[in-house]
């Protein structure tokens, strides 16, 4: 794996903070939802969806400090910033409780928050 530089550490931090704008303790309860539990691809035996398992370690990584957080993490938060950028560009007309907006919201991002 690929050690970052400090400055790339940055520009991932601040790329995800930029996207993730729910909380910790947000997400966490949007995660014990039936809505958050019934969308996106299953990708095992465990039925839990990959946005689902991705909003579990967004919220241990926006519980970490900064020196903490490892290459995993840095990873991870690319992926989180890739996926939120490539899915809000596939807005529908129709954002409130739709699956787009739900599958956001496992992702950490809230598509209705200002």
């Amino acid at each position: 794996m690929t050690t970052l530089s400090d400055d790339e550490k940055k520009a991932t931090r601040s790329d995800f903070d930029t996207v993730v704008n729910m909380t910790a303790t947000q997400i966490e309860t949007w995660l014990k939802t039936d809505e958050s539990k019934a969308v996106g691809q299953k990708d095992d035996d465990s039925n839990e969806s990959v946005g689902h398992r991705s909003g579990e370690k967004i919220v241990r990584i926006l519980q970490k400090k900064n020196d903490d957080l490892t290459a995993d993490d840095y990873a991870h938060m690319r992926k989180v910033v890739g996926y939120v950028k490539r899915h809000s560009a596939q807005r529908p007309d129709h954002v409130t409780g739709s699956d787009w907006a739900y599958s956001l919201k496992n992702w950490g991002h809230d598509p209705e928050k200002k």
